[in-house]
């Protein structure tokens, strides 16, 4: 069973940073797409960084620049190095891959970045 705990969120002012981290358990990180979304209220999830098994990264708009996509194949996780946050950061985050045609989904980690 593929199983992904966030953790990492919290408060911070604009301008601060904060680091995430999504720990997996069921499959190999290194061998799947790991993706970080994210989610504000009244607005849809959205793709926030990814990173494929070759170690190639993509980024939202919004993000380029400030955050960073990491993993660690040793200890099986996968870290969102956030820089430069915003206010409009604000949203809860959730780990995310796709095994054996499945979804999976962390169960979030809310951020808040306050002006």
């Amino acid at each position: 069973q593929v199983q992904l705990v966030e953790s990492g969120g919290g408060l911070v002012q604009a301008g601060g940073s904060l680091r995430l981290s999504c720990t997996v358990s069921g499959t190999i990180v290194s061998s799947k797409r790991m993706g970080w979304y994210r989610q504000a209220p009244g607005k849809q999830r959205e793709l926030v960084a990814a990173i494929t098994s070759g170690g190639s990264t993509n980024y939202g708009d919004a993000v380029k620049g400030r955050f960073t996509i990491s993993r660690d194949n040793a200890k099986n996780t996968v870290s969102l190095q956030m820089n430069s946050l915003k206010p409009e950061d604000t949203a809860v985050y959730y780990c995310n891959t796709y095994v054996m045609f499945k979804d999976y989904w962390g169960q979030g980690t809310q951020v808040t970045v306050s002006s």
